[in-house]
């Protein structure tokens, strides 16, 4: 087979990710520890921020759902692109002239709302495009090397940012983002593919009909529906442990520590790009193998099978916090225990994420693929906002062991449901 990056539209795709995404990983790590730094380990605030962030982001995704599949792709991409480039510049301008906390907390959560909505246009575009300039049997190989990009991130950007963040004001960081995303839309303005333009004008009453489509598309997919389903919860239960626990246990039982592991080369901080670049790495050696391999043609109970390990090393995860950090037996114990449990998670993330995402580009028309990637967005994504608030409520009233405790039981719950659900198998 024909290596996908032979084709150029992929290869400007491909680079114009590569930039945004180094900038929003600079972005993400900056703005959750420069928070939490601004208002004194407030975990209540950071979850608001990014339940915030992540409403807006929702909100507008339907309407990039409509709009990627009335006009062309890669023009939608480069100006949510450039446009988010604006805010992150507008935002550092605005925090170099005024420089006390309470202004940064109010310009961080303007430009994160702004630029979430912005994304929320974007993502359903950007993951619809595929399909439509690399063929059909490249489709996982494709995914594949996108995972490997992610990971390599995780490895290098995360290390950087650390770095970056431990060194220099959070305003140049700021910088740095903007002209990332300004350069990423430079890369996509030179996407080309056929397009064919949706008869009829773009009215309320027509993009309403249009999500709609999409919405009866799914629903008449019954096993597709069961995954979002479990998927939705996943995440609820899923995302306050990468959001709000880590940035909060570091802050808190890290920082505070007299010594903790490898305390003479890495500040506190610098842990948090340790654990991400272990993810990475577990998750580029996932993407290589699975670029190799052959697609599958269902997916379902093997994804529904990871889904469940995953939850197991999530218990895990939790019993280890709860014996070796909460009752003060050893925080480097626990800190190993973390090194490990990533590089099992980066291997299951990846066994998860390409075969579904090929999947779905494959069995999804071609015309209608933004607007379902809009709904499932939606439906995966709809509790987090809500999770990230409850989160950081629970770390500030009872703390780091009643949150994973609760995540780990609603997890381990959900993946066993899925797992014993028979229409999974159809996917």
């Amino acid at each position: 087979m024909e290596n996908v990056f032979k084709n150029r539209n992929y290869r400007l795709t491909f680079f114009g990710a590569l930039v945004s995404n180094v900038g929003a990983l600079l972005y993400s790590f900056a703005v959750s520890f420069y928070i939490l730094e601004i208002t004194e380990n407030n975990a209540f605030l950071q979850g608001l921020y990014l339940a915030l962030c992540g409403a807006f982001n929702l909100i507008f995704t339907p309407i990039g759902g409509v709009l990627g599949d009335r006009f062309h792709k890669g023009k939608i991409m480069f100006v949510c692109d450039y446009l988010k480039g604006g805010v992150i510049l507008l935002a550092t301008l605005a925090m170099i002239l005024l420089q006390n906390p309470a202004a940064h907390l109010v310009i961080l959560f303007a430009a994160g709302i702004l630029g979430n909505a912005i994304g929320g246009v974007f993502s359903p575009a950007s993951g619809a495009l595929l399909p439509h300039i690399v063929e059909e049997r490249q489709l996982q190989q494709a995914n594949s090397y996108f995972t490997i990009m992610q990971s390599l991130q995780s490895i290098v950007g995360v290390v950087l940012a650390g770095v970056l963040y431990a060194t220099f004001p959070i305003h140049l960081l700021f910088l740095i983002v903007g002209v990332c995303y300004v350069a990423s839309g430079v890369s996509e303005m030179f996407i080309r593919y056929s397009h064919e333009r949706k008869e009829g004008k773009l009215t309320i009453k027509s993009a309403l009909s249009d999500f709609g489509e999409g919405l009866r598309y799914i629903k008449a997919q019954k096993a597709l529906l069961a995954l979002m389903a479990a998927i939705l919860f996943i995440n609820f239960f899923f995302s306050p442990v990468a959001s709000n626990f880590i940035p909060y246990f570091i802050k808190t039982d890290l920082a505070t520590a007299e010594h903790y592991l490898l305390d003479s080369l890495l500040k506190p901080e610098l842990w948090s790009s340790v654990l991400s670049v272990l993810i990475g790495v577990s998750s580029m050696v996932g993407a290589l193998i699975l670029s190799a391999r052959p697609q599958k043609e269902k997916v379902g109970r093997s994804v529904s099978r990871w889904l469940f390990g995953m939850a197991v090393i999530l218990a895990l995860m939790t019993a280890g916090y709860w014996i070796l950090v909460a009752r003060g037996v050893s925080l480097n114990a626990f800190l190993i225990l973390m090194t490990v449990g990533c590089l099992l998670t980066g291997v299951t993330i990846v066994n998860i994420n390409v075969p579904t995402t090929t999947t779905l580009m494959r069995i999804v028309d071609k015309s209608m693929l933004s607007k379902v990637n809009s709904v499932i967005s939606i439906s995966s994504q709809g509790l987090i906002p809500i999770a990230s608030v409850l989160a950081g409520a629970v770390l500030q009233g009872f703390g780091s062991t009643a949150l994973l405790l609760t995540c780990t039981i609603g997890f381990f719950a959900t993946a066993l449901m899925l797992l014993f659900n028979r229409r999974v198998g159809e996917i």
